[in-house]
């Protein structure tokens, strides 16, 4: 899923195709990715855009008649620019936007539609949709050690809950608990001040790396091919790589369909956190650290 380093990629990248320009129309594949029916999409049709936000994960566009176009590209929906009046492909693909300059396309790879559309008009209208997390990016010391310490939760759910920071996902978070030396698993009332700050300083010194290092890949361009993974990413998406900061393998806890990953060494003082999908069957034979992990793939091998 996109989070805040692509999701503002994306925006300041429309920004600069489409501002000033009109929407000329609109074109909808999937009628599953419209949820308002009010104002009508016709109502944002020879509008033209007055600029383009991010809402936590969302991307906005804001438009003239205080209209407001909101969508949510959840797992796999994707941005794409192309000509003017382009087909939209009959496969993973919903709609389109047409611009005197191009049409933006927004497809989605997943099987499962889960991308969103909604139409709304007017600045409380659009608040309703916000989640309500506080910009990490933006919010002082007091106010992140107050989000941190507002629910007794997993850090791994502090730093992904919407209603707690704005645009943080599995993947960010993993590298951002890496570089602050922090498990995922510890709860975040436990924290020490030292630790909270240590934590506000490696979100914004993450996030930001990364918002940096892909304005520099796209460039004046638009980026066709956003993804939450990254492989220059230390820990996420890591499983079995060395960490980048101490050479130990990454490990993962895996639970439903999302993964965690986390460098033992460096997060947890060599203690595996246990994964919920192979402990029911391994039970009191679960590797407790590293080196017993270690010492049961020597013996398979």
């Amino acid at each position: 899923m996109p989070e805040l380093p692509e999701i503002v990629t994306y925006v300041e990248a429309i920004e600069r195709f489409v501002l000033g320009q009109t929407l000329e129309a609109v074109r909808i594949r999937s009628p599953s990715l419209l949820r308002t029916y009010s104002p009508k999409v016709s109502a944002i049709e020879g509008q033209r855009v007055l600029g383009v936000r991010r809402l936590g994960k969302r991307v906005v566009f804001e438009l003239e008649g205080e209209l407001f176009v909101v969508i949510h590209l959840m797992v796999s929906g994707r941005f794409k620019w192309t000509k003017r009046g382009a087909a939209i492909p009959r496969k993973r693909a919903h709609a389109a936007f047409d611009f005197p300059e191009g049409t933006l396309l927004l497809t989605e790879a997943a099987t499962h539609k889960r991308a969103s559309m909604h139409v709304v008009r007017g600045e409380e209208a659009l608040r309703e949709l916000d989640p309500g997390g506080v910009e990490p990016l933006e919010v002082d010391a007091r106010g992140f050690r107050e989000a941190v310490l507002k629910e007794n939760r997993t850090l791994k759910r502090v730093l992904t809950d919407p209603t707690i920071f704005s645009g943080i996902g599995n993947a960010h978070s993993d590298e951002i608990l890496l570089l602050a030396g922090l498990s995922p698993v510890r709860r975040s009332r436990q924290l020490s001040d030292e630790e909270i700050e240590r934590l506000r300083e490696a979100t914004v010194r993450s996030l930001g790396e990364w918002v940096e290092r892909l304005r520099a890949e796209v460039g004046d361009g638009f980026p066709n091919k956003i993804t939450a993974f990254h492989p220059e990413m230390g820990a996420h998406g890591k499983f079995g790589k060395p960490c980048p900061r101490c050479g130990s393998p990454i490990q993962r806890i895996v639970y439903a369909s999302r993964e965690t990953n986390y460098c033992a060494t460096c997060q947890t003082g060599g203690k595996l956190l246990k994964d919920r999908a192979l402990s029911k069957l391994l039970r009191e034979d679960w590797p407790k650290t590293l080196e017993e992990l270690e010492e049961r793939r020597v013996v398979r091998e």
